[in-house]
């Protein structure tokens, strides 16, 4: 099946949802109080957040230049020019997207919860965009690796922001949005026949849990104990679960052709 008509739909949802989130988290007095009481749902110890902000310290404009290296690499090796043009699309196009978003575009109206506004989140689209451009320079067999990785890193990224007090839940989504639907155009700038990475939808749900059980790991806990066990639970939940559906989605996505 051509990729085409998949990935338009893909890209309609991936832009759909990022507004949504805008104009509910970002552009309204009561998803902005949601937004701020979940990001305040999980507590970490000085030992846990020190972890977290150096994982976080690492991802930069550096680990961007690395992986476009590395598509490059990858994509000369197997002589397909096509897929480094798409991986060098996503992961430039994402990037700067997010920036010109969050400090351009984008405003956060006052309703007394601060003006300054973090969506979408940068690190995250740093990752989530490395593992976009990724799958589409491997070969088809070793994607749902990559998804799975990838998951795992996206999920720990996301969380580590809103635990450090960086990010609200919405900027991880929101930057999620934005990276799949870059990811929709550098899909078709490769072109080609949608791959049938069914074990990829596996590994990503794996790569989803294991970063909930990494942070737990760490030392992240409810911010109310016990008592709030449940709305830090649902919102860990929630985050790790975006990041296994678009991740995922960037893997059903990938294209295959006659490429070795």
């Amino acid at each position: 099946m051509p990729v085409t008509a998949p990935t338009l739909l893909v890209a309609v949802i991936a832009v759909t949802v990022f507004v949504a989130i805008v104009r509910i988290a970002l552009w309204s007095p009561s998803g902005q109080s949601a937004d701020d009481r979940a990001m305040l749902t999980v507590v970490a110890g000085r030992d846990a957040r020190l972890a977290l902000l150096s994982v976080l310290g690492r991802v930069s404009v550096w680990s961007v230049a690395t992986v476009a290296a590395a598509c490059l690499l990858v994509a000369a090796a197997r002589r397909h020019g096509r897929a480094a043009l798409g991986a060098l699309v996503v992961l430039c196009g994402a990037n700067v997207t997010t920036q010109a978003l969050k400090h351009t575009v984008l405003d956060r109206p006052d309703f007394g919860l601060g003006v300054h506004n973090s969506l979408p989140s940068g690190h995250v689209t740093v990752v989530a965009a490395s593992v976009g451009a990724l799958l589409l320079v491997v070969p088809p067999a070793v994607r749902p690796a990559v998804a799975g990785i990838g998951t795992f890193a996206t999920g720990m990224t996301g969380l580590s922001t809103i635990v450090a007090g960086w990010h609200r839940p919405a900027d991880v989504a929101a930057a999620l949005a934005v990276v799949v639907a870059w990811t929709c155009v550098g899909v078709l700038v490769h072109g080609g026949r949608r791959g049938r990475a069914r074990s990829a939808f596996l590994t990503s749900v794996s790569g989803g849990v294991a970063s909930l059980v990494a942070i737990v790991l760490v030392g992240v806990r409810p911010v109310d104990g016990l008592a709030g066990f449940v709305e830090a639970s649902l919102v860990l939940g929630a985050v790790a679960l975006t990041s296994v559906l678009a991740i995922w989605a960037m893997a059903w996505l990938g294209p295959i052709d006659d490429q070795p």
